[in-house]
């Protein structure tokens, strides 16, 4: 079964580059690009895809506002496009529902994984620079103290668990560091999500951090 997958952004060639590129997997289908966030919702709507590469900064409707859309009433999996310069669009992009975020001068392979990696239900964390924009983000943005609300419903282990995601850990890495089996991992990152109604791994990052588990600049 094809990947499906809509592509949005602005610049004509950007846009035209990525479609491309994905469209050349055999496994991958793009089935409609967009030129700005109205297209890229209604896009979204009309085909119901896996993934929809969202340009952060659109007419009509940023990719924030699509993202949001998107995540709130569709199964598709929003991945942003960004440069350095646009840290705090991200940390936003975050919060409305994406799964994690590309650089707009991604490498050809690096683009094909991370559709892959988001299609798949999971999410963009492992770039050092991902694990240095959140930790930079969250402490800019104020917290009011207190746990985030089901925290105290995690285990030790699982809290732990929580921790090393949001310093950025795969699942072997946090396997590692723990001395268990990844098989044990996933599952206490799936009671993680569950417990704290989180969406994915990101949104695991941005609780970790806001929850005071982690401090900013510790990753």
């Amino acid at each position: 079964m094809s990947i499906r997958i809509v592509v949005a952004d602005d610049q004509e060639l950007v846009r035209g580059g990525f479609a491309m590129i994905l469209d050349a997997q055999p496994d991958f289908e793009v089935v409609a690009e967009a030129s700005d966030g109205v297209e890229a919702v209604a896009a979204v709507l009309r085909h119901q895809p896996d993934v929809v590469l969202l340009d952060i900064r659109m007419p009509q409707m940023d990719g924030i506002q699509a993202a949001r859309r998107v995540c709130a009433e569709t199964s598709t999996r929003a991945l942003m496009l960004t440069t350095f310069d646009q840290d705090d669009y991200v940390y936003d992009a975050l919060y409305a529902g994406a799964s994690g975020f590309l650089l707009k001068d991604v490498r050809r392979d690096d683009l094909v994984h991370a559709v892959r990696v988001v299609a798949a239900g999971d999410s963009l964390l492992a770039p050092a620079v991902t694990r240095r924009l959140i930790a930079d983000l969250t402490a800019r943005r104020p917290r009011n103290g207190s746990p985030a609300i089901g925290l105290e419903a995690l285990t030790v282990r699982e809290r732990e668990t929580l921790g090393l995601l949001g310093r950025g850990l795969s699942n072997a890495e946090i396997a590692a560091s723990m001395v268990v089996s990844e098989h044990t991992v996933k599952t206490h990152v799936s009671n993680v999500l569950s417990k704290l109604a989180l969406r994915d791994r990101v949104q695991a990052v941005i609780a970790a951090y806001e929850s005071g588990l982690i401090a900013p600049g510790s990753a």
